[in-house]
């Protein structure tokens, strides 16, 4: 499926940038960076990553599995996914100002470092369960409704520019893979997995699905 495609391509972009703006926030915080790429970083995630992908994520994608597919939107994966774009929205509000800073005191410079840590944590884990588990499973559920192609849209020029500088950002601030995220597929590795969300095949599957399954398993 075309859309569907497009978005993990779009997460590989996605991903790497964050690398950069904590490889950017680190040379930030020792005075060794151009201060106004912090406002490019802010472009690329608010514009490209939040408008254009978050957005068709919503209205196109997960629109189709509430109408087509008649999966819930208020529990499970759909809600996690959505709380987790308002959650990745607050903390650029958040990270906007320090990013326009031009120089940086100590409470400054750790509030930043420490708002980049969250803000790429919380995307990283969020592409994480899209691709690894929302998307494949996405893909298949419409597949059972008939559903074989999703409409898209190309970037108009506001997003195509706020994309070219993300590419740019990632030629002067190679990125960087913090060794402190925890990284991986599947549910149990999702931060809302048991807390917010019960797994997908709890939240998902039907009662034929469960009977197929070698290992019954209740639902609650």
């Amino acid at each position: 499926m075309q859309l569907i495609d497009e978005l993990v391509a779009e997460h590989d972009l996605i991903e790497r940038v964050l690398g950069s703006l904590r490889a950017f926030v680190e040379a930030q915080t020792r005075g060794a960076s151009d201060p106004s790429d912090g406002l490019r970083f802010i472009r690329f995630f608010r514009v490209f990553a939040d408008h254009f992908h978050h957005a068709r994520e919503e209205d196109i994608l997960f629109a189709a599995l509430v109408q087509k597919a008649e999966l819930p939107a208020d529990r499970g994966p759909i809600a996690v996914m959505v709380a987790d774009h308002a959650q990745m929205t607050g903390l650029l509000d958040q990270l906007e100002p320090l990013l326009r800073l031009a120089d940086l005191d100590a409470v400054a410079s750790q509030q930043l470092q420490n708002l980049a840590v969250a803000y790429s944590h919380a995307l990283w884990h969020h592409i994480d369960a899209e691709n690894s588990v929302l998307l494949p499973e996405s893909l298949e559920r419409l597949r059972r409704h008939h559903v074989l192609e999703l409409p898209s849209r190309p970037l108009n020029a506001e997003e195509q520019a706020a994309r070219t500088c993300g590419e740019q950002l990632l030629v002067k601030y190679p990125p960087i893979r913090a060794a402190e995220a925890l990284r991986g597929d599947g549910c149990a590795l999702c931060p809302a997995f048991g807390n917010t969300c019960r797994g997908l095949e709890r939240e998902w599957w039907n009662e034929w699905e469960w009977e197929e399954h070698g290992d019954h398993m209740p639902k609650d």
